[in-house]
């Protein structure tokens, strides 16, 4: 049920699933504000189940290997999301800056290294309302 309200709701964000990882899902968007909306519509829809949503986003070039994306933007959003706390959005700066006036609001994590990722990276996640 998890994964039918996901990609339901990745649809009607204009977005693509490109797979499932277990239990969660990859997805692709054509703009981060959408995509951060996208998660919001995502928990609510789960939390009827009990369900928490933790997620990472970030905007950057990714490689289109099949029906599969790679790259280093998929590696630091995969880095984001596993420090995502329950019903957590974080961000990199990189999409923060990109949804400028947006009205999305975000809370400061700090910087952080990243796995595999060279250099710091600033970190946010999105303010609840």
């Amino acid at each position: 049920v998890h994964d039918s309200i996901a990609r339901r709701e990745v649809e009607a964000a204009r977005g693509h699933t490109v797979k499932s990882t277990g239990d969660g899902l990859l997805a692709t968007f054509d703009g981060p504000a959408r995509a951060i909306r996208c998660v919001g519509a995502i928990e609510r829809g789960v939390a009827t189940l009990g369900l928490h949503v933790r997620a990472g986003l970030h905007t950057g070039e990714i490689e289109l290997v099949g029906d599969d994306v790679g790259g280093i933007a998929v590696a630091i959003a995969a880095r984001l999301t596993s420090l995502a706390g329950s019903d957590e959005v974080v961000v990199s700066s990189t999409v923060k800056d990109l949804v400028v006036g947006s009205g999305i609001r975000f809370e400061d994590r700090g910087i952080h290294t990243l796995k595999g990722v060279p250099g710091e990276w600033h970190l946010l996640a999105v303010a609840c309302d």
